[in-house]
């Protein structure tokens, strides 16, 4: 069995709009594999949903969506049918989506919910199904799982609504799962509880997990590998040991220094800040697309676009001219950096 999942190579979402063409993905490219958690961070609008939604091709009818290489196991999902890309959605990829209420149907309860994807895709009598259904809401923390099937999605609190949607992504036993700020929605204490559980079910499924998400605590805690973007671009990625302990690129460490450290922050201090706006992605822009904002910007960043580069022998990859530069200094060193 192959340990590659998703290979995601030079991914790009655009989108027409009365002014121009949004440029809303560009040239994106990771990959995860198998038992693996790779963690998608960035400002809201960076793309990161565009991107798991292209995967999905869940896409606007209106977008278009091109990559030199995108597979699901080797299999492409680029050019098939609409019929086969029916068939690998919900039996060997799913998704969890940020709010439950509209991915579950009002109309339907839990139970029906819950069976149609193994009936859809398994072909397994609805007795089967209804056996699946149980065990992984009791999986998933859910008592009192047979009575639950009985009820619609309005009579479920949020945490239990986000609990029954990653059972029923992992209803057929998928391959990979991505998942899209799946806690936004939730109180702290829940959100602790279904990040566990999503870390849980990675490792006893042995499946690859997208996690999408703007809170670097929640990265910290469960990425295997990190996928940091910016105004459309991958600007660092690698493990979450080289992302978190030597960032590279000048905004993973704005988004680093932005984070309040126990301990070290006092009551009252100001926390950190990254000025300034995300550019437009409406056009095509030259050069580094964080330069606006950047403390460390110099005249050749706003030249030419800048390529992610990895460092030599090493899985950690940034898109910044001055990356070696930079990594010799401590992130705090940035505020005052010329």
């Amino acid at each position: 069995m192959s340990d590659r999942i998703l290979t995601v190579e030079g991914l790009e979402v655009s989108l027409p709009v009365p002014s121009g063409t949004l440029n809303a993905v560009q040239g994106v490219s990771f990959h995860v594999d198998r038992g693996e958690t790779v963690c998608i961070v960035g400002e809201s609008g960076c793309g990161k949903s565009l991107t798991a939604l292209a995967i999905m091709d869940l896409l606007p009818r209106r977008a278009r969506r091109v990559a030199r290489t995108l597979t699901l196991l080797g299999d492409p999902l680029i050019g098939v049918p609409e019929t086969k890309m029916a068939d690998l959605r919900g039996n060997r990829m799913g998704m969890i989506f940020q709010e439950p209420m509209t991915s579950l149907n009002p109309a339907y309860t839990i139970g029906n919910q819950l069976e149609e994807a193994l009936l859809r895709h398994r072909k397994v009598p609805r007795a089967k199904a209804r056996e699946r259904a149980v065990h992984l809401l009791e999986r998933v923390g859910i008592t009192a799982a047979g009575q639950r099937l009985r009820q619609y999605p309005h009579q479920l609190s949020g945490g239990l609504r986000q609990r029954v949607m990653i059972a029923m992504a992992l209803m057929t036993g998928p391959d990979l799962i991505i998942a899209d700020e799946p806690t936004t929605a939730l109180d702290v204490t829940i959100q602790a509880q279904i990040l566990h559980l999503l870390a849980e079910l990675q490792r006893e499924f042995h499946m690859g997990l997208v996690l999408i998400t703007h809170d670097l605590g929640v990265v910290a805690r469960i990425a295997t590998r990190v996928v940091v973007m910016y105004a459309g671009q991958v600007v660092e990625t690698g493990t979450a040991a080289e992302v978190f302990g030597a960032p590279r690129h000048p905004y993973t460490r704005g988004l680093l220094d932005c984070i309040p450290i126990p301990g070290k922050t006092k009551r009252g201090e100001h926390l950190g800040t990254i000025p300034g706006m995300v550019p437009s992605l409406v056009g095509q822009m030259e050069g580094c697309h964080f330069a606006g904002r950047c403390n460390y910007v110099i005249d050749e960043c706003r030249a030419a676009p800048i390529p992610l580069v990895s460092a030599p022998g090493r899985g950690h990859a940034v898109r910044c001219i001055r990356a070696d530069e930079l990594s010799r200094q401590p992130a705090a060193a940035e505020e005052g950096a010329a």
